[in-house]
């Protein structure tokens, strides 16, 4: 753990203020949930709360069988990291940080699609140089919770209709599996 130097104190209504810098640094939101966890020397320690991350074995297995039967490789993350991989090595992304144009993609309720006309590529994941060829993002009770997508690392593979259809399929799959 690492200290910051900041110092805050609890308000009359038990609430403490989250500086804004530390707020733009984690990217923390307003209204995003945070789980809170106590230990015996009295610490209490905020981390962002994933409803999708409690899915990640779940999600790890739908990626794989998403990857044998789409043939590319699966990319499955909750609004701030990559949880799941399949058809790559996972060390090359699982706990990356999302790009900043994945994020808005799942802010806007987008979904994306590489065709023949696209001249910009998405960039999913920050540091690595593979494209997304289709992305939806995972809805559970009108809520954004992350994303699904196929990647590639070639510039001239463009999205079928069944690589779209097996994305945006996968992506109301998951979200239904968060809402119960």
């Amino acid at each position: 753990m690492k200290a910051t130097g900041i110092v805050r104190r609890i308000d009359d209504l038990g609430r403490v203020v989250i500086p804004k810098e530390i707020r733009r640094t984690m990217r923390i939101r307003e209204g995003d949930p945070l789980e809170i966890f106590t230990d015996n020397d009295g610490e209490v320690i905020f981390k962002k709360y994933s409803p999708i991350g409690e899915l990640s074995s779940f999600s790890a297995q739908y990626a794989e069988v998403l990857y044998k039967t789409g043939g590319y490789p699966v990319v499955v993350c909750d609004r701030d990291h990559v949880i799941s991989v399949a058809g790559i090595p996972k060390k090359e992304l699982l706990e990356r940080r999302v790009s900043a144009t994945l994020e808005e993609m799942m802010e806007q309720r987008r979904s994306y699609a590489c065709t023949s006309g696209e001249s910009r590529k998405l960039q999913p994941v920050e540091g690595v140089d593979r494209y997304a060829l289709a992305a939806a993002p995972i809805l559970a009770a009108g809520d954004v919770c992350g994303a699904i997508m196929f990647l590639t690392g070639e510039s001239g593979n463009v999205a079928g209709d069944t690589e779209v259809k097996l994305i945006y399929t996968a992506a109301a799959f998951l979200g239904r599996q968060m809402e119960e």
